[in-house]
């Protein structure tokens, strides 16, 4: 369907990729990965035509309809939720007119040749009315909204009342209703609970039938999905067959491969260089010598990628806090609305989290369980009911707010240090690296970071500092595969207590032993981990 072919594309002096080539054939799911910069975006816009490459090719048929989902939703604004999500199909509402149009004209008398031309065309455009799903073109706009959390009672919203996350799911809902082709999709769980995540895979792998090329940061989401991995570094592509999971075995292996060619080179070589070393000034070696010297130039070195090392940090044992870290019964909390009234949040929530605990808050978006979290931290008080913290609690709060409170001005070096202000530099370098703030990178500006840098940043403050401890809320989103793993080694090594929320089920799966479910008002404890709360509250039929 499409192939790219020994495509080269620099940006500046930086070269993205040389003589790079792949293909997306007909119904195939793939995984587009690699570091933040290597050019990943790059390779959707090259698809797209929005870039040009310097050489090689980037060819697709023309018939082929190709959607792409970016974190860049543009503007809207004038319509509906539903209006909005339609209008993306402008293409298919333009054949809709003109079969009627044709339609009509077929009821007046016309000469043959006419008639055959008409006839032609006719069929031209209901064959491509039909290949972009024109017939169900309303109620698949329905469902798509439905199954990322627009429901009916939005669907005649307008789009301009929605917020930017909300925003983003009309703009994935404009890109899958098209029913492209090919998707191409950009972080497409980003700003998505778990259920829309889950409709999300299931759309994709049961209903959508073309080919998938994709980034995400969601490693359960890609390895539900995608049957190969196209890898984006050091200047070049390179394939494997398989999920996520299956591309992290197989890079260790290869890089294991290619070090141990790599050794054998080296050592050849350095015999070869030896023997011409010692032999270039005597006449009777001169004819190997030069055989030689032809051979090594003719010779392709072996390069092993630079690969980015990790900084195992360790962190200082928290204080210890008492058995009974935060305590609460018959507790509720409702918002004032600017109407008058009150809009109640949960009630009744009762429950007892104990020291060295690691609990998941589950729940739908605007469910709540960002106000339970800033009930516990103090940020706001609870309307009824009893609330007590334990012995010895030192609490650190993490928010998508927190970035907002980060001095622009300052480096991540000097954030660091003004959250640690005891530690000796070299602490304060280890603890920027282990969060990938690694040599002049510690030195940037908050300014100058992306937001998943920021979370970082974040993030390293408050596990840098004696707590024992930690809510937070969601504090995986804008982190990439590399650096979610980072802090879920962090926490999983954390002693003190963590209470979080996160839509990202690997990390709730691998870290969480118990469960507080936020629904319809209520707060439900369930006494084990993520697995065990899926089956007790019969989610597990739709998320494993």
């Amino acid at each position: 369907m499409i192939h790219i072919s020994s495509v080269t594309k620099q940006h500046g002096s930086r070269v993205l990729f040389k003589d790079a080539s792949f293909q997306i054939l007909s119904e195939s799911r793939t995984g587009l990965v690699g570091p933040n910069g290597a050019g990943k975006s790059t390779i959707f816009r090259l698809i797209t035509g929005e870039e040009t490459p310097d050489s090689g090719e980037v060819s697709c048929s023309k018939k082929t309809v190709i959607g792409y989902f970016s974190q860049d939703v543009g503007d809207m604004s004038g319509r509906s939720a539903l209006e909005e999500v339609m209008a993306a199909s402008s293409r298919t509402v333009e054949l809709g007119v003109q079969i009627r149009e044709m339609e009509a004209a077929m009821c007046e008398p016309m000469d043959d040749d006419a008639l055959a031309h008409l006839l032609a065309a006719y069929g031209d455009a209901q064959e491509e009315f039909e290949h972009r799903g024109g017939y169900d073109l309303e109620s698949r706009a329905q469902s798509v909204l439905t199954g990322l959390g627009i429901g009916p009672d939005a669907y005649g919203r307008p789009v301009e009342s929605f917020s930017g996350g909300w925003k983003m799911r009309i703009a994935l809902a404009k890109i899958l209703t098209i029913n492209p082709d090919v998707l191409l999709l950009d972080e497409p769980t980003n700003h998505l609970d778990v259920e829309s995540i889950v409709w999300l895979e299931q759309w994709l792998s049961t209903e959508y039938k073309g080919a998938v090329l994709m980034t995400s940061h969601d490693r359960e989401f890609m390895n539900r999905l995608v049957t190969r991995i196209v890898e984006v570094s050091t200047g070049t592509l390179t394939t494997y067959g398989g999920n996520y999971d299956f591309y992290l075995r197989e890079r260790e292996i290869r890089r294991e491969q290619l070090l141990a060619s790599h050794r054998r080179q080296q050592e050849m070589l350095a015999k070869e260089e030896d023997f011409i070393a010692r032999f270039a000034a005597r006449a009777s070696h001169a004819a190997q010598v030069q055989s030689r010297v032809k051979k090594l130039e003719k010779i392709e070195r072996i390069e092993i990628p630079v690969e980015q090392r990790m900084v195992k940090f360790e962190f200082a044992e928290p204080p210890r806090s008492g058995d009974d870290v935060l305590q609460f019964a018959d507790m509720a909390k409702s918002w004032s609305l600017p109407e008058g009234g009150h809009q109640p949040v949960f009630s009744g929530a009762t429950g007892l989290i104990r020291r060295g605990e690691k609990i998941a808050v589950v729940g739908v978006n605007g469910a709540g369980k960002s106000t339970f979290l800033k009930v516990l931290c103090g940020q706001t008080e609870p309307n009824s009911g009893s609330f007590r913290i334990g012995a010895n609690v030192h609490l650190g709060y993490f928010s998508q707010h927190a970035m907002d409170l980060l001095d622009p001005r300052k480096t991540v070096f000097q954030t660091v240090q003004d959250a640690m202000p005891t530690a000796n530099v070299g602490v304060l370098r280890n603890l920027c690296a282990a969060f990938l703030f690694q040599g002049d990178d510690a030195d940037k500006r908050i300014a100058m970071l992306s937001g998943g840098e920021k979370s970082r940043v974040v993030l390293a403050t408050l596990l840098g500092r004696p707590l024992n401890v930690l809510v937070l809320d969601e504090p995986t989103n804008h982190l990439d595969i590399q650096s979610r793993e980072i802090l879920l080694g962090a926490l999983k090594g954390f002693g003190g207590t963590v209470l979080l929320v996160s839509h990202d089920r690997h990390f709730l799966r691998s870290l969480v032993g118990r469960v507080f479910e936020v629904d319809h008002g209520e707060l439900r404890p369930y006494e084990g981990d993520y697995d065990y709360y899926l089956h007790k509250s019969g989610h597990d039929h739709f998320v494993s």
